[in-house]
């Protein structure tokens, strides 16, 4: 052992204990990266490292925690972090909840993953372990979208789906999700679901090490899951379209365009231009600083390609495919683009939707539930009326929004957007384009636009704008401190907009379960947002104004400067 010198410390009995738990830890990972990592922390720890005791600190002190939204977090050895290790003690546990819960024979998991760092040998791990516990584990065929095991969950009957992304997070983030099969019909876990896959992963931890976990042999599903996605999801445009958009794809370095193609394709559509350079799956995501859509300079290569063929439409998916964003020409923009917000793209969708149900209905009325989660758009309620139809608005979250009784369109302004709820009880990045491109194609029939279209909603329903705005921390303890702040001190007024009221969800508010979110109901209409990230460690404000009045130039200008000021007031609040 080396000497320490003059920088370093004696090791603490904390720290001691903690050496203790990695050396356990080390002997039961199965992965040589993570093994090699942790002993190198160890070992600096050992020898007095503040820093490597800080390291050993962070990830040994606290476990990543199991909830509704699964496992997510950077890859990295130790109990806080995503390894080989967390995802099987996530796997006995699921396995454990299933089989206690299972009523009627032997339960089933069909098993998904992307092309993210480890997605393919979390997978296997996971699969191997469910089936080694008496599960009857299927593993899809090879890397794919997360809509694809969604949907692979009710065409296969299973009693849950795993999938093993990190979305659109980082690139050193993967991430473990959980849908459940049967009276939950394919939609991702809620409570009490989660802690109770949570205890059982706290009890598998503490009484097995991952060696002795039993392993057993794998399904593999052939192609017929994949080619019956392929076929449903295309028949959600109906028909093939009589005009045909010019459009710019790109899979932001994920594995969304195989599947999006054969879509497409069976759908009618022609073949986009592609985004050569993010169009196959790569973990290490090259040309973008965050593989999201919403991030700054995301899809500055989408543009640059767009404006070389003239496209009328930019379709991007996340790396996950669940995720869809759109951009249209724009001679204001820099780029000669601009991305639509998840709202815009939301509100378009939703209207669509309430046609659809209309014309179905055959009666002139029509019937079902259009929903969105409590921070995007207020306007869908608005359509939902306007056509008789029933409005839900839910906590964050797609495993929230799937669940509305009746639900015939669902979405949230994070670009997730719900269009056959029929076919995937998640938001899915490949069938929603299919939707938008179908309208794009009955416009272009009649010589109209998107931007028209726009044009169309503000006159019939009102301007309605949103824009968010986030801090991203390396202390969580930051944001709850400003949400306490908030709760305690709430501000009488926003940008010099009065606020009417504010509502704490904290401890649940009508139907809603309770969140850690504020509503700020602000004078003439407008409301601000603000919560907690589930998947990052941001603090986010969701921003929402509207106008009914004037033209609609004179609509968006209102609407406009309310947003403007609510935005100036947030950035005050948040410093």
């Amino acid at each position: 052992m080396s000497q320490p010198d003059a920088s370093t410390t004696v090791p603490s009995d904390a720290d001691r204990e903690r050496i203790a738990l990695a050396e356990a830890w080390i002997t039961q990972d199965p992965d040589p990266e993570t093994r090699a990592e942790l002993a190198a922390i160890v070992a600096r720890t050992q020898d007095g490292d503040p820093a490597a005791s800080a390291d050993l600190a962070d990830r040994f002190d606290q476990r990543l925690a199991f909830g509704t939204a699964g496992l997510r977090g950077e890859i990295a050895a130790g109990p806080n972090r995503m390894n080989r290790v967390l995802v099987s003690q996530a796997a006995a546990g699921l396995a454990a909840y299933l089989l206690e819960r299972s009523t009627d024979g032997t339960p089933s998991v069909v098993i998904g993953y992307d092309g993210r760092r480890n997605s393919a040998v979390f997978a296997r791990d996971s699969a191997e372990i469910l089936a080694g516990a008496g599960v009857r584990a299927i593993l899809l065929p090879r890397l794919l979208p997360t809509p694809v095991l969604a949907f692979a969950v009710r065409h296969l009957d299973t009693s849950a789906g795993v999938m093993v992304t990190a979305s659109h997070n980082p690139p050193n983030d993967n991430g473990y999700k959980v849908y459940l099969g049967g009276r939950d019909h394919g939609s991702q876990i809620v409570s009490p679901a989660d802690a109770e896959i949570a205890a059982h992963i706290t009890g598998i931890a503490a009484t097995a090490s991952v060696p002795d976990l039993p392993r057993g042999e794998v399904e593999i599903a052939d192609e017929s899951v994949l080619e019956a996605y392929v076929h449903q999801t295309a028949l959600e445009a109906g028909h093939a379209p009589a005009a045909q958009p010019k459009v710019v794809y790109t899979a932001m370095h994920g594995v969304g365009w195989e599947t999006a193609s054969r879509v497409l394709a069976a759908a009618g559509f022609d073949a986009p231009t592609l985004v050569d350079e993010q169009i196959h799956p790569d973990a290490a995501f090259p040309t973008v600083a965050f593989p999201n859509p919403e991030e700054p300079g995301a899809m500055d290569l989408s543009f640059a390609r767009a404006r070389q063929v003239g496209a009328d439409l930019i379709v991007a998916n996340d790396p996950d495919a669940d995720r869809l964003a759109i951009a249209i020409p724009d001679t204001a923009a820099d780029a000669g683009y601009r991305r639509l917000t998840g709202n815009e793209v939301g509100l378009l969708l939703g209207w669509r939707a309430a046609r659809h149900a209309a014309g179905a209905s055959g009666d002139g009325g029509a019937d079902g539930t259009l929903a969105c989660s409590i921070v995007s758009s207020p306007g869908l309620a608005e359509i939902a009326d306007a056509y008789d139809l029933d409005f839900e608005a839910t906590l964050t979250g797609f495993k929230w929004i799937s669940r509305a009784p009746n639900l015939v369109f669902g979405f949230e302004e994070a670009l997730g957007y719900l269009v056959n709820p029929g076919t995937v009880r998640d938001k899915d990045g490949i069938s929603a384009a299919v939707a938008f491109l179908s309208l794009a194609a009955e416009l272009r029939t009649s010589g109209r636009t998107i931007a028209d279209h726009l044009d169309e909603f503000v006159e019939r329903f009102g301007c309605h704008v949103s824009s968010q705005i986030s801090i991203r921390v390396t202390d969580l303890s930051r944001i709850d401190t400003i949400m306490a702040r908030l709760r305690a001190e709430p501000p009488a007024s926003v940008g010099g907009v009065r606020v009417e009221r504010i509502e704490d969800l904290s401890h649940g508010f009508g139907s809603l379960a309770p969140s850690d979110v504020l509503r700020f109901v602000i004078e003439g209409g407008a409301r601000v947002m603000v919560r907690p990230s589930g998947t990052e460690p941001k603090l986010k404000a969701y921003l929402d104004a509207a106008s009914h009045t004037g033209t609609v130039a004179e609509r968006r200008a209102a609407a406009s400067a309310t947003l403007e000021r609510l935005e100036t007031g947030m950035r005050e609040l948040f410093a």
